[in-house]
């Protein structure tokens, strides 16, 4: 017995008068409780009656109640037609036996399993929760991520009605790259709000008729939502990117930062391909100290997505042994929205520099002490020529906080900045040709070019601190 209320009973009746299942009456009428859908289809049965919690046993769990002929809009279905709404997808492909075909399939691709388990239709209906997955599939109770079941399903009735469409609308249906098909979601979409109603009923009768045959599954696919990874980075090489360096497809350097992290992440997850991220980047001769940059990786299907927070620390260990050209820290598993903190505000967050610079002319400390006076220093930078292959030729503006001179001999002495993030250091130091207005080099009417630059600081609060 199933929850539907006195306004929704003439729609119900309405709905079963025309062929619509069962399952498809509860989406019609709102029914959000997971308990309804959860029965075997030839046991559904709707029954006239408020809402409540008098259908639930103390346990939360749905009634038994025996079939009766009563005059409410109550059923037992026995020799059921095809849905003319689902075209059978709520019929057949919601029962056990298709939920155990799935289980086997996660099974032999030796997918992790998690507790809330979604089923994600292709092309016709993407809005399909079952509970009996999680039951199915034996998950651990604590398991928190979802999984993706993508069934591509094929109905040769649905294939005419499309066909005609395409024919009375052809401009909806063109062919584009990367589309197998003409019929997409959008065009039938588009294809709709054109036609006119009287073409439209000449061909749909309404209510829709139950079609002869039910829909078949071409192709299951099963997949593990992505995993997050993040933590920091330290860089400690002056000949080592940060992602791979690629140029007219010739490799320059054999790794990357990314390569060293990632390569470690893809075999103790067994993922199949990933998307790597940060707060910010430094060039292939700038060493990041301090505490790190924070980065982010995405795990692309993972097979395996329980970690605990000791294998976590102990696939840092792994990362650090493995090179000497950088370290990682506070290595943990984040979701996908906690990663946007890593990208807000990122042009108001400050980062810290160390900058080695020679002169042409000799200075004594003197001359350079008058850097240590300046603050909130404003300077216009436009797109360096270094990068103007790859960045919009744009003057953006700039903020040093802060400098701090430090004085090694007559022609070189150390710069420690504190900058607003995005400010292209270099190009400050040596002007870039005018490029950039201030800059060192006109501040102390001498000829100025940077040799070392580390980062020091990024001043981004995350991602959380983890206590060894």
């Amino acid at each position: 017995m199933f929850a539907l209320t006195e306004k929704n009973r003439s729609i119900a009746q309405l709905l079963l008068n025309t062929g619509t299942c069962p399952r498809c009456v509860f989406r019609f009428c709102c029914v959000g409780l997971q308990a309804s859908y959860r029965h075997p289809y030839k046991r559904i049965r709707l029954e006239n009656m408020e809402e409540g919690a008098e259908d639930l046993n103390q346990n939360g769990a749905l009634q038994q109640i025996p079939v009766t002929d009563d005059a409410n809009v109550a059923m037992e279905i026995s020799t059921p037609k095809v849905c003319n709404v689902c075209l059978g997808i709520l019929q057949e492909f919601c029962e056990i036996d298709f939920v155990k075909k799935v289980s086997d399939l996660f099974l032999k691709q030796g997918l992790s399993l998690a507790k809330e388990d979604i089923v994600q239709l292709k092309e016709t209906y993407k809005w399909i929760i079952h509970p009996l997955f999680s039951e199915e599939l034996g998950v651990p109770a604590d398991g928190k991520s979802l999984f993706e079941v993508s069934v591509v399903f094929a109905h040769p009735e649905t294939d005419e009605d499309c066909h005609f469409l395409a024919t009375v609308c052809p401009d909806c249906f063109k062919p584009a790259k990367n589309k197998q098909s003409v019929f997409t979601r959008m065009a039938i979409i588009k294809a709709l709000e054109k036609i006119k109603e009287e073409d439209f009923r000449k061909h749909f009768p309404y209510p829709p008729s139950s079609p002869k045959n039910i829909c078949a599954a071409l192709e299951i696919q099963c997949t593990n939502g992505a995993i997050f990874v993040a933590g920091r980075y330290n860089k400690y090489s002056r000949n080592l990117p940060q992602t791979p360096w690629i140029i007219d497809g010739e490799r320059k350097l054999e790794s990357s930062v990314e390569e060293l992290i990632s390569e470690h992440l893809m075999t103790a997850f067994k993922a199949d391909s990933f998307n790597f991220s940060s707060s910010g980047r430094e060039d292939v001769d700038v060493r990041t100290l301090g505490s790190g940059r924070p980065f982010a990786i995405e795990l692309v299907n993972p097979h395996r997505i329980h970690f605990t927070a000791m294998e976590m620390k102990e696939l840092q260990q792994k990362i650090n042994n493995s090179s000497d050209k950088i370290k990682v820290r506070d290595l943990q598993l984040v979701t996908r929205e906690a990663i946007g903190h890593m990208k807000e505000g990122e042009e108001e967050k400050t980062k810290t520099y160390s900058a080695l610079i020679w002169t042409d002319k000799a200075i004594q400390k003197e001359d350079i002490a008058v850097l240590d006076d300046m603050e909130e220093l404003k300077i216009d930078q436009k797109t360096p020529l270094r990068v103007l292959h790859r960045r919009p030729l744009a003057v953006r503006s700039r903020v040093i906080h802060t400098m701090k001179s430090e004085y090694i001999d007559d022609h070189h002495f150390r710069l420690h900045l504190k900058t607003q993030a995005g400010t292209y250091i270099k190009e400050f130091v040596h002007g870039d040709f005018g490029r950039t207005k201030p800059n060192i080099g006109f501040l102390l009417k001498r000829t100025a070019d940077i040799l070392e630059l580390d980062v020091e600081s990024v001043d981004v609060d995350w991602p959380p601190t983890l206590n060894d």
